[in-house]
C-alpha cells in the first residue's frame, strides 16, 4: 500500500468512527452513550476496519503520549501511546465518563474503590479489578466509579483510543505515600506536541 493510499484509508477509518461517535454520544443517559461508544470501538477497531495515521502511534521514551484525534462541544476522542512499561498512578476523569479501547498492544486497568470522600487530601484505595486487554477490548469508567491505573506491563509499545465526555484539561492524581495511604494532586494534561 502507497503512503497516499494509506493516509486515504486512515482518513476514511476515522471519519467513519467520527460519524458512529458523533451518533452515538447523542443518547440521553450517560450509560446508554458509554454502551453505545464501547460497541463502536470494539466493531471499529477490533475488526481492524480503523486505521490510524502512524504520527499518531509513535511512543515516547520519557512518558506515555496523548495525542488529540477528534474534538466535539459533547465528547473528545484521544489516542494515547504507552512504550514498554509506561503507566499512570492512581487517578480519575474529572468528572468525565470515559470508553477506553486498546488499538494495538496489551494494556493492564486496575481499577479502585475510594475510601473517603473525594474531597480528602489523603485518601486509602480498595482494589477493585484488574483486567488485562489485547486489541479490540474496551472498559468504560463512570464517575463516581473512575479511580484507575492503566499501564503498558510489556517490552511492546501499546495503542489506546480513549473517547471522553468532555475535555479534559486536568485530574486528581494519587501519590502513595508508603504507609497505605495516597495524597491527592491535581494534574494538568495537555497534549504531546511530538
Amino acid at each position: 500500500m502507497t503512503s497516499a493510499t494509506s493516509t486515504l484509508a486512515a482518513s476514511s477509518s476515522i471519519e467513519r468512527l467520527i460519524a458512529r461517535l458523533d451518533s452515538d454520544t447523542a443518547a440521553a443517559q450517560c450509560k446508554e452513550r458509554c454502551e453505545a461508544v464501547k460497541q463502536t470501538l470494539i466493531e471499529e477497531i477490533g475488526g481492524r476496519a480503523l486505521e490510524l495515521p502512524a504520527e499518531l502511534t509513535r511512543p515516547c521514551a520519557d512518558a506515555y503520549a496523548r495525542r488529540l484525534l477528534h474534538k466535539t462541544d459533547r465528547y473528545i476522542v484521544v489516542v494515547m501511546v504507552w512504550g514498554a512499561h509506561q503507566g499512570t498512578p492512581i487517578h480519575d476523569h474529572d468528572g468525565n465518563w470515559c470508553v477506553e479501547c486498546v488499538y494495538d498492544g496489551t494494556i493492564r486497568v486496575r481499577s479502585f474503590d475510594l475510601i473517603g470522600t473525594p474531597e480528602d487530601e489523603i485518601v486509602e484505595f480498595r482494589k477493585a479489578k484488574e483486567v488485562s486487554a489485547h486489541k479490540g477490548m474496551a472498559g468504560s469508567l463512570i464517575p463516581p466509579f473512575d479511580y484507575h491505573i492503566i499501564e503498558n506491563p510489556v517490552d511492546e509499545p501499546a495503542v489506546t483510543i480513549h473517547v471522553y465526555g468532555g475535555e479534559m484539561r486536568g485530574c486528581f492524581a494519587y501519590s502513595e505515600l508508603g504507609d497505605g495511604r495516597y495524597k491527592r494532586v491535581r494534574k494538568v494534561l495537555g497534549y504531546t506536541a511530538e
